[in-house]
């Protein structure tokens, strides 16, 4: 079995040593330019287009829980991947536990008001504020897949009222489901901590706009987790200047590194990080990934498979 790797920052040789050793007969590569090469699987990230192209690929492995940067390539370049080469993404591999911890210390910095807090102890002010009570401060989820999930699991065992939003409705004990376009205006108007998980579509981009912003309890709270171009930026800024919105924590961004000139970076009210809140941990991306490809060579049911119409 001939596996090919592209990825511009792991460590080849890790991945190379780690993959073998649970496959046995496998042969792992790093592609270079001009390597035409046959092989049966490819383990990527952003790759280039004339790695995949003219390829008989069995399937490709997305070394991320996001697969647009390949589908936005596919969208120019047709022919990069043959219409039979399945396409895979990491689902959990660590990421979910990442998220929770994210997720839940800051949804804890809001409710005890630490941003508050130091705000004042900026002014030099020393002034105790009301708690906040946890049946007023509910949790929503855009985007309920395995990672949303995961973070409505870890929220609601602190007693935070949970709902989350997605295409199609959810069955999660505790937790409120609502489902596509028609529910999403009542999903947001009993949400006083929004929480982006969704994945990166066409029909995601710009979602979370000034309107639908409005929509949202007042003194709310915004937490991008996911894509930045989910997030229309001026018009976050609009709603934090309007009053409507408290906070807001972001990890991603439209363009990423945030250019210098960004309003965002000194906006006394944002928080951010740069696109760190759950990174893909080699050793269990590669158990996921050698339990898959075995799956797949003996036919068997396996998970995490894109629907490339649906982009997730």
């Amino acid at each position: 079995m001939d596996i090919i790797f592209y990825h511009s920052t792991f460590d080849f040789h890790f991945w190379k040593q780690a993959l073998e050793s649970k496959l046995p007969g496998a042969q792992l590569r790093q592609w270079e330019e001009g390597d035409n090469r046959p092989a049966d699987y490819a383990l990527v990230w952003e790759p280039p287009v004339e790695m995949l192209k003219g390829r008989d690929l069995k399937a490709v492995f997305a070394l991320g829980a996001g697969v647009d940067s390949i589908l936005k390539k596919l969208q120019d370049h047709p022919d990069m991947l043959a219409a039979s080469t399945e396409l895979y993404r990491l689902e959990d591999t660590g990421m979910g536990e990442q998220m929770q911890e994210y997720a839940v210390s800051q949804v804890l910095h809001w409710f005890r008001r630490f941003d508050e807090y130091q705000a004042l102890k900026r002014e030099a002010r020393w002034e105790p504020l009301d708690a906040f009570e946890r049946q007023d401060f509910s949790i929503g989820i855009l985007g309920a897949g395995v990672l949303g999930g995961k973070v409505a699991e870890s929220l609601k065992a602190w007693g935070f009222p949970i709902r989350c939003w997605s295409r199609s409705r959810k069955s999660w004990p505790g937790v409120e489901s609502f489902a596509g376009q028609d529910e999403l205006a009542d999903f947001l108007s009993g949400t006083r901590v929004l929480i982006n998980l969704l994945p990166h579509t066409p029909e995601t981009v710009g979602l979370i706009n000034f309107a639908r912003l409005n929509q949202l309890q007042d003194d709310s709270y915004l937490l991008n987790l996911a894509r930045g171009v989910h997030v229309v930026e001026d018009d976050l800024l609009r709603a934090l200047e309007s009053g409507k919105l408290k906070g807001a924590m972001l990890d991603v961004f439209s363009r990423e590194p945030l250019e210098p000139e960004s309003p965002l970076w000194a906006h006394p009210r944002v928080a951010m990080t740069p696109h760190i809140a759950a990174v893909t941990r080699p050793a269990e991306a590669i158990d996921y990934i050698a339990r898959t490809i075995r799956g797949l060579e003996r036919g068997d049911a396996v998970t995490g498979r894109v629907d490339r119409r649906r982009g997730y």
